[in-house]
């Protein structure tokens, strides 16, 4: 890369294209009037043919022919002057108009220079919506809308998220607070109600301690993939099927699998947290002695589809795309869960689609006519 010399200011790219212009110019300048005075001299100083000189000279012939010379060295000299000269003018106004072009040309990557210096976290919703041809620089301002676009999704989304984390942490601190006040105001609290402090205590840590871990893991499943394994999604489901057996003979489910193979690339431990939570979330919220359907199969050539259906209540459809934001519980479905079932931290289902967007899938929620829902993870296949 070259570098300016020490003390030389760096040229913009303005200053770079008007001198490139005005080099160009010049170099054809210079090129045509060399041609037209080589041209001029050889049409002027050529002999004449031989049927074209006299027979019989004139005595004043030679002195003639010595004054013409004399004009047309003049005449090409006075040309060449001339020709400079108007070289010299129409550079100096080639570089002016150069000058002006070029920043008529450049003046979206101004605009897009002066966006990304005011850019912050509450100017990311103005966009740049450039103008004119579908060429370079519209699509450089269209790049960058989308970014814009992005980041003000990401930091949207971050700021609902810090204020979620920090209501739902704030509920088990209190009620332990809540706990020690209440113990320590009475005068002689006995072993009982000591007891009693306790377990609430115990209660809300591991509350709080199952929000922390729900949170870190969505975080880990935020992040680009480090260590990537081959698996199948179809034994990933099995094994995670083996862990809700039990909350299924509890809740008199009716378990209808057809796990077919969907080898893929991934993370084994992400996507077994993001399975166990599709699964326990069907379960949680499902029917009591209702349907638990899981399958596994191709989608295509280069998709695998898990699919985790189960009855219960009619959902709204414009709730749908609620089930996947931080901290929607039962309320945010339209249905709670089971009475013995513990509430969880409201991350299960944000936690599956940040793990399927970490892998370069998707996840989608259905509901289905008859009440319930239909959850499809599609990812990528091996």
């Amino acid at each position: 890369m070259r570098r300016p010399r020490p003390g030389m200011p760096p040229l913009t790219i303005r200053a770079r294209l008007t001198l490139t212009y005005a080099a160009l110019f010049t170099l054809g300048g210079s090129a045509l009037v060399l041609a037209l005075t080589t041209a001029f001299y050889h049409f002027i100083f050529q002999p004449l043919p031989d049927d074209q000189i006299p027979s019989s000279l004139d005595p004043d012939h030679d002195h003639f022919v010595g004054l013409s010379d004399q004009i047309r060295d003049a005449a090409a000299s006075h040309l060449l002057r001339v020709a400079l000269a108007l070289l010299v003018l129409v550079v100096a106004v080639s570089a002016l108009v150069g000058w002006w072009v070029a920043g008529r040309l450049l003046r979206p990557i101004a605009d897009i220079t002066a966006a990304a210096r005011r850019a912050s976290g509450t100017t990311l919703h103005e966009r740049l919506n450039l103008s004119g041809p579908s060429d370079e620089l519209k699509e450089l301002g269209d790049t960058f809308d989308q970014m814009l676009e992005r980041l003000d999704a990401a930091f949207a989304a971050q700021r609902r998220f810090v204020a979620n984390a920090s209501h739902e942490l704030r509920t088990p601190l209190a009620l332990t607070r809540a706990a020690v006040e209440v113990t320590l105001a009475k005068p002689e609290p006995d072993q009982e109600q000591w007891r009693s402090m306790a377990r609430d205590v115990a209660d809300s840590t591991v509350r709080a301690q199952q929000l922390i871990d729900a949170l870190l893991t969505l975080a880990r499943s935020e992040q680009r993939l480090t260590d990537p394994e081959e698996d199948d999604l179809a034994d990933i489901a099995a094994e995670a099927m083996d862990r809700v057996a039990a909350r299924c003979r509890e809740r008199r489910l009716r378990v209808e699998s057809d796990l077919g193979p969907a080898p893929l690339h991934g993370s084994v431990a992400l996507l077994g947290i993001a399975v166990a939570n599709l699964l326990e979330n069907a379960v949680k919220y499902g029917s009591e002695g209702g349907l638990l359907r899981v399958t596994s199969a191709r989608s295509g050539a280069d998709r695998v589809e898990l699919t985790v259906v189960n009855d219960g209540p009619a959902l709204p459809a414009d709730r749908l795309d609620r089930l996947f934001e931080p901290f929607q519980r039962g309320g945010g479905r339209g249905r709670a869960p089971g009475p013995d079932a513990p509430e969880g931290a409201g991350l299960g289902l944000s936690i599956v689609r940040a793990v399927a967007t970490a892998h370069g899938g998707r996840v989608t929620a259905t509901a289905r006519p008859e009440g319930g829902l239909a959850v499809s993870l599609l990812l990528p296949a091996a």
